[in-house]
């Protein structure tokens, strides 16, 4: 994704606007880790970076992120860039028809929407934002979608992050409707290995965003 100046994902690098609460930068860093996972599979780099990231100490009564992440972390620390790239290639790619399907569109279907790229695309163009040339996907893509939250958390270079009513809506818009049966799919799926925890992460994440939404 793209604003008007530029925005990237970039797990390592990820660009925070100034006087950002630590909350938002814990999300803004989560979504963007996220996206770059959906977007293609983590290189030897990343996944030394997320298995040398600090664990979570679970709280009381908390959500299951921390387990989830520090599962992450595990898997990181003995998954090989190879064997993680065959796995992306094979759920998410596969040869003619993947096992997974990470678009909005596919989950959603005319039932629900008849255009539901039509008005991510919309939502988009209303937000200021638009896909980067070299992005081969569609704008209903997981990754992308997840690229588009971490911009309206954390903001980008010459642009301010949006309100939490902005991220609300784009969030109830378009994740609440099918992201969980995407990553309940992953989950599902045998051949997940990898990808499973990355999939019961954002699972976490998305039940935080609901309830944290909720209490506006």
């Amino acid at each position: 994704m793209s604003s008007d100046t530029s925005a990237t994902v970039a797990a390592a690098t990820v660009v925070m606007h100034p006087n950002l609460a630590p909350e938002d930068r814990a999300r803004g860093e989560f979504y963007a880790v996220l996206a770059r996972l959906f977007a293609r599979a983590p290189d030897a780099e990343l996944l030394r970076l997320i298995a040398a990231s600090p664990a979570l100490e679970p709280e009381a009564g908390d959500s299951g992120l921390p387990k989830a992440w520090n599962r992450l972390r595990d898997a990181s620390s003995v998954m090989e860039a190879e064997a993680a790239d065959d796995e992306y290639t094979t759920l998410f790619i596969g040869v003619g028809r993947s096992e997974v399907d990470l678009h909005a569109s596919h989950w959603i279907g005319a039932a629900k929407s008849e255009k539901p790229l039509v008005d991510i695309r919309a939502d988009l163009a209303r937000l200021g934002l638009t896909r980067l040339p070299a992005v081969n996907v569609y704008e209903d893509h997981l990754s992308v979608l997840l690229e588009t939250m971490r911009v309206l958390v954390l903001g980008a270079p010459g642009r301010a992050p949006a309100s939490i009513a902005e991220q609300h809506a784009f969030f109830g818009a378009h994740f609440t409707s099918w992201a969980d049966i995407c990553c309940d799919a992953i989950c599902d799926n045998a051949l997940a290995n990898y990808y499973r925890c990355v999939a019961q992460l954002l699972k976490s994440v998305m039940a935080i965003e609901r309830d944290a939404f909720a209490i506006q």
